[in-house]
């Protein structure tokens, strides 16, 4: 299990746990564990909860069944506030009214492990799709085509073909020995597809993680000289926003194919942003939509940068 995966489950862990013990003991009794008198549903001396557990097997398993189809009325509360009125999240979070919201950091890994899982079963297309859609043969293309499963034999030849025609330029001249290093990485892809697949998925969650300090750090230079917000304050807007972009692209893995659908979600994105970065930060509507523009010009830019980044560790791995 990746690091995403387990800090996504273990804030899962944290809603479940949030909830009050349904058999606390009476206030006075003395703590199982230290014996201290209880005020509370926990020890305000060991942090033990004050529960009995002497219940029967049913009540049990009756309360675990509970415990997995609930969550915390944090979450019912913060999501859909985050998808309606996002400025209004972020702005009560930064303030100091935490208690009633889910924690942004564990709402983004959440939504990254969710948007991994969705798109690992719904984004299922078949190998050597980028190199039947023609064109001049590139590294991203054999790439693509190899990191979406197994070779049938005749898709096999199209792609070693592609690969012998390979050539790799640094700035505008053709570059010998990188190319050579990429057509060997490429050709033992090719020949064990699921291991250079597997690859692929165990980096791109971290790759995917490093947006947020990407992220942080444009906000930061777009809002410099307005002295009133800080860098954590940025930071707490970034993983608001990107943990409702995360959400949003989950819904179009799931909805992709419905045609019309597609593209009116895809409005939510640049909609929700403005008005969550004109309510945070009070610019007015000229500043905001500049600010969004050069902050999607860097987005891209450190995107493209983490995908090469991203393909530089999957043919590295391919070497041994």
């Amino acid at each position: 299990m990746s690091e995403i995966e387990a800090a996504a489950l273990g804030g899962i862990g944290g809603w479940f746990r949030r909830r009050k013990p349904a058999h606390t003991l009476p206030l006075g009794s003395p703590c199982p564990n230290c014996a201290t008198p209880l005020q509370g549903p926990w020890c305000h001396e060991c942090g033990q909860v004050a529960e009995d557990f002497h219940r029967s097997v049913t009540k049990l398993l009756l309360e675990a069944v509970e415990g997995f189809t609930h969550f915390d009325g944090r979450f019912w509360r913060t999501v859909p506030q985050l998808v309606w009125k996002p400025a209004a999240v972020t702005k009560a979070y930064i303030e100091g009214h935490r208690a009633v919201q889910i924690p942004p950091l564990r709402l983004f890994l959440v939504v990254l492990l969710m948007v991994f899982l969705v798109g690992s079963a719904t984004g299922g297309k078949q190998f050597g799709a980028g190199l039947k859609a023609g064109g001049k043969s590139t590294p991203d293309r054999v790439v693509i085509g190899i990191g979406q499963g197994k070779a049938e034999p005749e898709e096999r030849a199209k792609a070693e073909a592609e690969l012998n025609k390979l050539n790799v330029t640094v700035g505008r001249k053709p570059n010998s020995k990188v190319t050579q290093w990429a057509r060997e990485r490429l050709k033992r892809a090719l020949e064990n597809p699921e291991a250079f697949k597997l690859v692929l998925e165990q980096w791109s969650e971290r790759f995917a993680f490093m947006m947020l300090p990407i992220a942080a750090a444009l906000l930061s230079l777009l809002f410099v000289f307005q002295r009133r917000f800080y860098v954590f304050d940025h930071t707490i807007f970034a993983l608001h926003s990107l943990s409702f972009q995360g959400m949003l692209l989950a819904v179009l893995f799931v909805v992709g194919g419905l045609g019309n659908w597609t593209g009116l979600l895809l409005l939510a994105a640049p909609v929700h942003l403005f008005l969550h970065m004109r309510g945070v930060y009070g610019s007015s509507i000229p500043g905001t939509l500049l600010r969004m523009l050069l902050l999607g010009f860097g987005s891209l830019f450190g995107f493209v940068l983490l995908m090469l980044g991203l393909l530089w560790v999957g043919l590295n791995a391919m070497g041994g």
